[in-house]
Parts: structure tokens; sequence; C-alpha cells
């Protein structure tokens, strides 16, 4: 088999012309494979024996899925090279990859962080004003950092604790927001937002960058980076991970799964479904911890 998989590697290499990468990582799953077998004697078990051992090692599922594709391109190619009859990984399946569950930051975290953030704006430095009122309403609105870039003055109803944003397809929505992102947002417009448009020439943008112009979203992800990421444990930690504390602390506190789908203007309620896995995930950590019997 191994003088086989050596061909194989070279047909890889010549004929398909697959990065070196490619190639020396299937050599290296069919080598394990391989194990002293002859070609001939390899069946579907024994490969189902192969991944199974494989996930009990705690491989990733990418890994295994990888794995389970190195075997099928082998015999596929075993078979039209005329070494094999018929493929015994024709009925192998590869295990779902399953869809990674997001960072989230805690209750008490994003508490703590949004509370440094005001304390730092009372000093009343124009950018840290601006800072904290963009952690508040990316956080109490669950936007997106595109769609907190996007808004403009008039995007807002004051009166009533909304805005308005563009989300993907262009498709508007109006999201509301709570007291405490209200008061960072008047503070931000009344001492903030002033400083920092005299350093610009004039936009209606409600962000501004530090000389003017409307906020692009690599700052918004440094802002969140600088400030949630230590409380979180997390070196890079961007814009989205308050999107999806938003929406999981929704679902925590009894929001309907269709009104967080539409907060958070998502097309299909499966997309929203995510959080869920998040908050019984949480539940299921938190039983092990303090059931006696878990």
């Amino acid at each position: 088999m191994i003088d086989a998989i050596e061909e194989f590697s070279r047909h890889l290499t010549d004929v398909r012309r697959l990065s070196r990468a490619t190639v020396r990582a299937y050599t290296a799953d069919l080598r394990d494979l391989n194990e002293g077998y002859l070609l001939e004697e390899v069946d579907i078990e024994h490969l189902r024996e192969w991944l199974w051992k494989a996930t009990q090692r705690g491989d990733a599922r990418s890994t295994i899925a990888r794995r389970a594709a190195s075997a099928r391109a082998f015999f596929r190619w075993a078979v039209s090279a005329g070494h094999l009859t018929s493929d015994p990984s024709a009925r192998l399946q590869s295990p779902k990859r399953g869809r990674p569950l997001p960072r989230v930051a805690s209750a008490d975290a994003m508490s703590t962080v949004l509370d440094a953030a005001r304390a730092v704006a009372d000093h009343g430095d124009a950018v840290a004003l601006r800072d904290a009122a963009i952690l508040e309403l990316l956080y109490a609105s669950a936007l997106r950092v595109s769609e907190l870039c996007g808004i403009d003055l008039d995007d807002l109803d004051r009166d009533r604790g909304t805005v308005r944003v563009t989300g993907k397809g262009s498709k508007q929505r109006t999201a509301p927001y709570g007291r405490p992102a209200q008061l960072a947002i008047d503070r931000y417009l009344s001492s903030g937002r002033p400083v920092l448009v005299a350093r610009g020439t004039g936009t209606p943008a409600l962000f501004l960058g530090a000389r003017g112009g409307r906020i692009g979203s690599r700052a918004v992800y440094d802002v969140v980076s600088r400030t949630v990421g230590p409380a979180v444990g997390a070196a890079a930690l961007g814009p989205h991970a308050l999107r999806h504390s938003a929406a999981t602390h929704l679902l925590d506190g009894g929001a309907d799964l269709r009104a967080v789908q539409e907060m958070l203007g998502h097309a299909s309620l499966g997309t929203t479904q995510i959080y869920t896995h998040v908050s019984a995930e949480k539940l299921t950590q938190t039983y092990r911890l303090a059931h006696p019997r878990a």
C-alpha cells in the first residue's frame, strides 16, 4: 500500500498540481491509514475505525473531515489507476464540521467594561466620549460594525430611543437602545462630536474619526479590542463580539427568538438560533458545576 500512496502523492503534485501543504497533509493521512495493510485488504469498516481512533484521540472535526477526504481521493484514484476494482471509501462519510459558537462576554464583564469607559469619558476627552457611546450603542442595539459606521445624525430618534440602520442587502431596520446608551450618546453629541467635527470638513455621520470624518470599521475594531478584549481574555476581539453578547443576553433574559431575529436583522431564524446554543452551553456548564448529581 505504501507504494500506491507514493504514486498517489506524485499524481497530486504532477497531475492535479495541488499545493505542497495539501499534498503533505494527504500523504501523512494515508501513511497513518497504511499500518502495514495491503491495498486490497482495506474495507469500509477499517476506514471507519481509522476515523473513530482519530476522534478518540481528540482530533478536530476539520482534521477528521480532511482525513476522510484524503481516503476518498486516494481510493477513487486507486480504482481509476487500475490498482483496485472497487472503492472501499464510497460510503465513508465525513463528520459535519459544525459551526463554531461565537465568543461572548458575560453580562458582568460587559457591565465592567461599560462602567470603565464611562469613567474615562468623565474627563471630557472627545475621543473617550465617542468611544463610550460606541460601546454602549454596539451592545445595546446588537449592531454590526458597518451599521454603526453608517449611522447619520438624523437616523437617531432620541425621543423613542431607537436608531435606523442599513444592514446586509441594503435592508433598513430600526433597533432600540436603552437609557445608558442614550446618556452616552447625549454626552458625546454635546461635548465630544463638536470637537471632532471641527477637525474635518463637515459630515452627517454620527460617529467621527480623530480627523473629523466618518469613523471607519478599523477604528471601531480598535476601540473594542482595546477595551473589551482584556475583560474577556481575548487578544483579538472585534465589534461582532458585542453583537453576539447582546443577542445571547437577550435570550438569557427571556426575549422571544423571533424578536431577537428582527432586532439583529437576520433573514433566517436559523442564523439567530446559534445564540440558543450559546445559552444552552452556558446552562450545561452551570449545571456541571452546581448540580450534585452532574
